[in-house]
């Protein structure tokens, strides 16, 4: 799966418009879709671990792009996110660990789960944009010209932010019911971990971005570094957690 991953993302950077790749990117999002539903859901349980938690959201993100793609060429960065959901799935190789989530019936904290991370997988895809719009305007500053095909920055700025308001909003979702409604979800009362800090701090990023362009037209390298800090602080809120946890500590 993951050398698969790799040889679309290699065609997709030589012939982007290859018939054999619009064929074999969907078999291969299927065949990772199946490998995250075997290793969260494959017990009965929900069970989350670092290794399956980060395949997943960025499965999520290859496909958005897939989907994305389908009305715009976006060879260059699905060629990224395909490299990216790749190394994922060698990952899940190494990284077994799951833990059971408590009470992982309840519709309820599936609802919240299955909200919190498409909020993830949309503001991964709004971060990986912010990444190339600033490299492709250090081109443009520099002189260079852009590749053939590749759609003007004007057109990849309203992507973003349609993509960071519909993030935003399930991000909304997601933090909202955490922190209001813990006890319900969890079992616990709300205690303010890292998790809830680095989560409420991104959905605070997130948002002022959104009023500074409703406001005050915020466009260009403002809205990028705003945009990657965003998603940098929902990196440490979840995944994060997660890594130190698992990787570091051995907990």
């Amino acid at each position: 799966m993951s050398a698969l991953y790799g040889w679309i993302a290699w065609r997709l950077q030589r012939a982007p418009s290859s018939a054999s790749v619009r064929l074999l990117t969907p078999l291969a999002l299927l065949a990772h879709g199946a490998l995250i539903f075997n290793s969260v859901l494959g017990q009965g349980d929900i069970r989350l671990g670092f290794g399956n938690s980060l395949s997943t959201i960025l499965w999520l993100t290859a496909v958005t792009y897939w989907l994305a793609s389908q009305g715009a060429p976006l060879a260059r960065l699905q060629s990224w996110v395909s490299g990216l959901a790749g190394v994922s799935v060698l990952g899940m190789a190494f990284l077994t660990e799951t833990h059971p989530i408590p009470d992982s019936q309840a519709l309820v904290l599936r609802a919240h789960l299955v909200v919190s991370f498409l909020a993830y997988g949309l503001l991964a895809v709004a971060a990986l944009h912010a990444v190339m719009m600033t490299m492709l305007e250090k081109q443009l500053h520099r002189g260079a010209f852009l590749q053939s095909g590749t759609p003007p920055l004007l057109t990849l700025e309203a992507m973003l932010f349609r993509t960071i308001g519909v993030g935003f909003a399930l991000l909304t979702l997601a933090v909202f019911s955490g922190v209001f409604f813990s006890e319900e979800l969890f079992g616990t009362p709300l205690q303010f971990s890292h998790k809830i800090v680095f989560g409420v701090l991104s959905w605070l990023v997130f948002g002022g971005l959104l009023l500074g362009r409703h406001f005050r037209g915020w466009r260009g390298r403002t809205a990028l570094y705003w945009t990657i800090t965003g998603f940098t602080l929902l990196l440490l809120a979840y995944l994060g957690t997660q890594f130190v946890l698992e990787i570091i500590l051995r907990r």
